[in-house]
């Protein structure tokens, strides 16, 4: 008999990467797992747009919405009958458990077990009722190895825990048609430009979502964004003045179109304006892969999009601060060490210039750097899904 997993993913769309994580788990699970029946419980942000690109890629893939009631029941029919197929509640990546009361509640009502793919731990999931449902979990992968020992440290005690990539470096969406018209109207030549990326300390939520406005945040944001972005001005300064490429200003969330453009594009030297280009609109995740795939590399102080380029075989160099999760910590467990900067250390931020130029210059061996790194987290997937398939046959 087929079996069903129900797959609760999909937190968010207003960054391409959060959206990623869907489609990159149902590609690994497409891919080693074929015979089983897939259906997504996505969140409630989850939007026409982003469900009918992911369909494009997954056809038959079956989307189910709702929330478990404290009775037990599912909130509409086509939820319940996907509770009631099922054999397993497979938790999608994510920057915490973000499932949680639905894992919990799968657990409590229909006796049957989940587990976890790709997941960070700490900061935002402490306590003694995280601990609690973390441990229900047949399985749980942590997407760096800090979140892995601080769970170990705070006793959660889930029969498998180990380290496990975040599932976005498996996407393989793509939408060439339109990456193509906009690297034509932007006179942007496949290998002969790099991306970057830039963010706030904190994502502005609310200036994207529905979320009261937070001053201390934002004073926090202002006070650092020089600090932050002055590497990244500099490093696309070097990198036009001294390799020929140009450089594409892009987005990973809603928030830094009008960042770049504040804090990056339009301080740059006249010489340097002509070679950069800035992307003023948002993108989804099929649109920015294809562009990432014709670029020589990517680097800024956003995770996923380097991520997808590492699954991609591009190069990607990550810039990260104290205040993030420990996410980036990942860029050293699959052998990347040397591409991620602490963006609050003097010393290692000076490096940061020469290391893209190095990208941009010697792009052959960071091709093969960016392929070896890809080639260690597809082995990671077999081992994580022989893990699932394992908890599947018992």
């Amino acid at each position: 008999m087929r079996q069903t997993i129900i797959l609760r993913s999909s937190w968010q769309v207003v960054n391409i990467g959060d959206i990623a994580h869907t489609p990159g788990l149902l590609a690994i699970l497409e891919k080693y797992m074929p015979q089983t029946q897939v259906v997504l419980w996505p969140s409630k942000d989850f939007t026409v747009e982003v469900e009918d690109m992911i369909c494009r890629r997954f056809p038959q893939l079956k989307v189910v919405k709702g929330t478990i009631g404290e009775d037990g029941k599912a909130s509409n029919e086509e939820l319940q009958m996907a509770l009631d197929e099922s054999s397993f509640l497979l938790h999608g990546s994510g920057p915490l458990l973000v499932g949680r009361d639905e894992a919990e509640a799968y657990v409590k009502f229909y006796k049957k077990p989940f587990g976890v793919f790709g997941i960070t731990y700490g900061g935002y999931n402490e306590g003694e009722w995280c601990r609690e449902i973390h441990s229900l979990a047949k399985f749980i992968y942590f997407r760096d190895s800090v979140s892995l020992q601080k769970a170990i440290q705070d006793g959660v005690s889930s029969p498998v825990m180990k380290f496990g990539p975040d599932a976005a470096f498996a996407v393989d969406l793509e939408n060439d048609a339109k990456a193509e018209v906009f690297l034509r109207e932007n006179k942007l030549e496949p290998g002969k430009f790099l991306c970057c990326i830039s963010r706030h300390r904190y994502t502005p939520y609310w200036e994207i979502k529905d979320w009261p406005y937070d001053a201390d945040k934002d004073a926090f944001n202002q006070q650092m964004k020089e600090q932050d972005n002055a590497p990244l001005r500099e490093a696309i300064i070097q990198v036009v003045r001294k390799t020929g490429l140009k450089v594409l200003l892009c987005p990973e969330d809603k928030s830094q179109m009008a960042f770049e453009k504040e804090m990056i594009y339009d301080l740059l030297p006249e010489d340097v304006l002509p070679n950069v280009v800035y992307k003023s609109e948002f993108w989804l995740t099929d649109e920015a892969v294809s562009v990432y795939r014709q670029s020589a590399g990517l680097f800024g102080s956003e995770m996923h999009s380097p991520i997808m380029c590492i699954g991609s075989g591009i190069p990607a160099i990550v810039c990260r601060w104290e205040g993030q999760t420990t996410k980036g910590f990942m860029w050293r467990d699959i052998g990347l060490g040397d591409w991620l900067f602490d963006q609050d250390q003097e010393a290692e931020m000076s490096r940061l210039v020469p290391a893209v130029l190095d990208m941009a210059i010697h792009n052959e061996a960071a091709k093969e750097k960016a392929l070896a790194a890809k080639q260690k987290v597809e082995k990671l997937y077999v081992e994580m899904v022989d893990t699932l398939k394992n908890c599947l046959n018992a």
